[in-house]
């Protein structure tokens, strides 16, 4: 009789956590009834609100991709409340959930983005007409940008909003950051100091130091970087040449279409998509901010100064090239740790956790050869190596540097996940 007793206790708390109302009469609105396509639908205009395929700034992009998602969370968690909140503390479930969250993400955007206010109300009447007219509707609206308006609160003094080109002085010290053709200056200096979204604080996982020059592990994976790397290179594949150019778009836009295409297919529901997608960008941004605190503490330079400027570095097994090219143009910023890695491997981490590593999936990206745009994988862990060695490919990071960036990456996509957005423990009474 208790086995009995306990086990339909436990399916009741385990439906309650899933964002179903616990509420007797029926009335409530069940979370799980309804699609979760604003949310996807949101994801794609925020990237359309940044400027798509042309934005450059991909800091302030994982930045703003959390705040909206984290928006449509807590706006969402406020009507059915199953996991912890983030910036919103107020429970309103007589709110009509598509207008919550579409209309919170419409209030970061159109806060971020006022010159494109006209594009984002068109989006919003889109995804409002598909909601009855009513209190709900109306009670839905105000939750979303009381939802946006906390989140917005929270990061209003974070200095995201800085110039973010810089002037660097030149130096000759061997192995310090110089500035990488074609740019003369060096990204968004600041940013080693943004506030995170989920980590205590941004060297909370500062890598260690890279290999010495002398030593034999740096010799080698100069050479292979000057090898495979190079704009002509004789040894590196047709396959790697094309997932080097798949994988060079900014890491955060990529990885959210990962988990968008993940999603095809699969029935996960309106909340619990609205906390991955949360989850997933805040882990990118995190990434972001405590790659650059890393790269920052480090200045290690890129390989295409460290190539053609070999013979200063004081190792008898490298040569310099003094007319070596990459494959593709080195991002100015320092080498250590490669940041695409690490938002790569935290992304994949966190969507790990949540719908399981063995998740096939295919994709497009803007960056890859016309003629072979799409690419299919078989995890997310496998994706995540495959875009960290893509780097390496197109001659713009040394391997340790994408090696320490997947390892920091993890931790960021592990941290997330332990810390934030977790399930509510239901009490029965």
């Amino acid at each position: 009789m208790f086995t009995i007793l306990f086990s339909v206790l436990l399916l009741l708390a385990c439906k309650f956590s899933n964002g179903v109302d616990p509420s007797a009469d029926g009335k409530k609105p069940l979370l799980a009834n309804y699609s979760n396509q604003v949310i996807l639908d949101w994801n794609q205009m925020a990237y359309q609100a940044m400027g798509g395929p042309a934005y450059q700034h991909s800091l302030l992009a994982s930045r703003i991709n959390a705040m909206v998602h984290l928006a449509m969370h807590d706006a969402l968690n406020s009507i059915a409340p199953a996991y912890q909140t983030y910036a919103f503390f107020r429970e309103e479930r007589d709110a009509e959930p598509i207008a919550a969250a579409a209309s919170a993400a419409h209030a970061v955007l159109t806060a971020s983005f006022p010159d494109k206010k006209a594009m984002l109300d068109s989006a919003l009447t889109q995804s409002l007409a598909k909601v009855p007219t009513g209190d709900r509707l109306n009670r839905g609206i105000a939750l979303g940008k009381e939802a946006a308006g906390a989140i917005l609160a929270k990061r209003q003094n974070d200095g995201a909003l800085q110039d973010p080109i810089a002037v660097i002085d030149p130096t000759a010290q061997p192995g310090e950051y110089q500035v990488v053709t074609p740019f003369n200056f060096i990204f968004a200096p600041f940013w080693k100091q943004m506030q995170p979204f989920g980590l205590t604080a941004p060297n909370q996982f500062r890598v260690g130091p890279q290999p010495a020059l002398i030593s034999q592990e740096y010799a080698r994976d100069f050479e292979e970087v000057k090898t495979v790397g190079m704009k002509d290179s004789k040894t590196r594949t047709a396959d790697q040449t094309a997932y080097g150019k798949f994988w060079y778009e900014f890491s955060e836009a990529g990885w959210n279409r990962v988990a968008r295409a993940a999603l095809s297919g699969r029935k996960l529901d309106l909340l619990a998509t609205a906390r991955l997608f949360a989850l997933v960008n805040m882990a990118l941004a995190d990434a972001y901010t405590a790659g650059w605190e890393s790269k920052f503490y480090y200045n290690f330079w890129r390989p295409l100064t460290a190539i053609q400027k070999a013979e200063t570095d004081g190792n008898d097994m490298t040569s310099a090239d003094a007319s070596w090219e990459p494959l593709l143009p080195t991002p100015p910023v320092q080498d250590y740790p490669s940041t695409h890695s690490a938002l790569g491997n935290a992304a994949a981490t966190v969507l790990a956790n949540v719908l399981g590593d063995k998740t096939g999936f295919s994709m497009n990206s803007p960056t890859a050869d016309p003629a072979t745009p799409t690419r299919s994988f078989r995890s997310f862990s496998q994706a995540a190596q495959e875009n960290a060695d893509s780097r390496v490919r197109i001659g713009i990071h040394f391997r340790f540097s994408c090696d320490a960036g997947l390892d920091m990456g993890g931790k960021i996509g592990q941290w997330t996940v332990d810390n934030h957005l977790k399930p509510k423990v239901t009490a029965i009474r």
